[in-house]
């Protein structure tokens, strides 16, 4: 099993992105958001088994930022490997994504890859009204065409977070083009419903999804992996499961702060 696989996983879980159910092609879209504002932080641990394998963290900035001439929210997820998994194979990852406060769209993505010896710097620059993506490594820079509204991973998984669930139909597919190291990707994921779980802050409802992942060496099957999100505005994941090959990964939340609306437990 390859450890820096895995937890990029695990972080994918994170940031799965869904289309929009009222599709708009116009310049300047505005999608209301009560979801999510400034200055949130949200802490995952990662576990194999009975180990703590990785950390994830998903930050959005104190202070708005400001690209292409739009107000952003800077958002950064990171993952780090922990423990006996840190002396197999050491990752230390950050993503960042700069997210138009009005119409939920990237205006910027970077990434800072460190795995073992392995480093990857890359920067993305979105042109929404040329369907267009800039993406910069090293000193190579190269023009894509992608599709309306595009998204990366990252400002996906913002865009989820502000759908209402309640006009989405259980056993619904839900697809998406998201850019992501130089192609555009279908993100295909499964609405299964609602349920209620237990975590260490005390049981609460939930959305059920199944994001569903293309057949490779690394996962079990189609649908190995898991994702329970809060049901409430909020909508960030408190738990997830990846089955492997050999094994499973879960990821469990560890420790919350400054959403918009406070999760409720009972």
């Amino acid at each position: 099993m390859k450890i820096s696989y895995t937890l990029l996983a695990i972080c994918a879980l994170l940031i799965f992105s869904f289309r929009q159910y009222e599709e708009k092609t116009e310049q300047n879209r505005v999608i209301p958001n009560k979801s999510f504002c400034t200055g949130e932080r949200v802490e995952y641990r990662v576990h194999y088994g009975f180990i703590n394998a990785a950390e994830a963290k998903v930050e959005v900035g104190k202070n708005v930022s400001m690209i292409n001439n739009r107000p952003c929210f800077r958002v950064n997820v990171t993952g780090r490997t922990v423990g006996a998994f840190d002396l197999i194979s050491r990752v230390r990852d950050t993503w960042r994504s700069y997210i138009d406060t009005t119409a939920i769209l990237p205006h910027m993505f970077e990434r800072q890859i460190q795995e073992n010896k392995y480093r990857k710097e890359e920067k993305v620059f979105f042109n929404h009204n040329k369907d267009q993506a800039v993406s910069s490594i090293k000193d190579e820079t190269k023009t894509f065409n992608v599709p309306n509204n595009i998204h990366d991973i990252i400002s996906g998984y913002f865009f989820l977070r502000t759908i209402n669930f309640e006009k989405v139909t259980e056993g619904e597919i839900i697809e998406v083009p998201t850019f992501f190291d130089g192609e555009v990707y279908k993100l295909r994921v499964r609405y299964v419903g609602k349920d209620v779980i237990k975590t260490k802050f005390g049981r609460t409802k939930v959305l059920r999804l199944n994001p569903l992942i293309p057949d490779n060496k690394f996962f079990k099957d189609e649908g190995a992996m898991r994702l329970w999100v809060s049901d409430d505005s909020n909508k960030i994941p408190l738990k997830a499961e990846v089955d492997l090959r050999i094994g499973s990964l879960e990821m469990d939340l560890k420790s919350y702060k400054g959403l918009r609306k406070d999760l409720t437990w009972f």
